[in-house]
């Protein structure tokens, strides 16, 4: 069974984020939060679904207290994943509930 690669604790400054081209996703969480785990299975779905059509990047990014990235996007409940557009955020799914609601939200990155 693959294991879902864990959040890292390397994260990008927000203006990295910001210049991204293309179409990327945000998942922030802990690797020890068991929601977040238990939130893997669909989001590896939804994502592996999107990025057989499109080009996608994926940062699993480590939040917490003191994290900047995660605090500038006002993130409070893991996992979040925040859709983003050429830098601008376009859609925003927090702790979710399958990979439709997933999908969903990815649909607006459609172009």
């Amino acid at each position: 069974m693959n294991r879902p690669a864990p959040y890292s604790s390397d994260e990008p400054a927000r203006a990295e984020v910001d210049a991204m081209a293309g179409d990327t996703v945000l998942e922030f969480g802990a690797n020890w939060c068991g929601i977040c785990q238990a939130a893997q299975p669909a989001i590896g779905e939804a994502l592996a679904a999107h990025a057989a059509r499109s080009a996608l990047r994926h940062l699993k990014i480590e939040d917490g207290r003191g994290r900047p990235l995660g605090r500038s996007f006002g993130i409070k409940l893991w996992p979040t994943l925040v859709m983003l557009k050429d830098g601008r955020e376009v859609a925003r799914v927090v702790r979710p509930g399958g990979a439709d609601e997933i999908a969903q939200a990815l649909s607006r990155l459609a172009p």
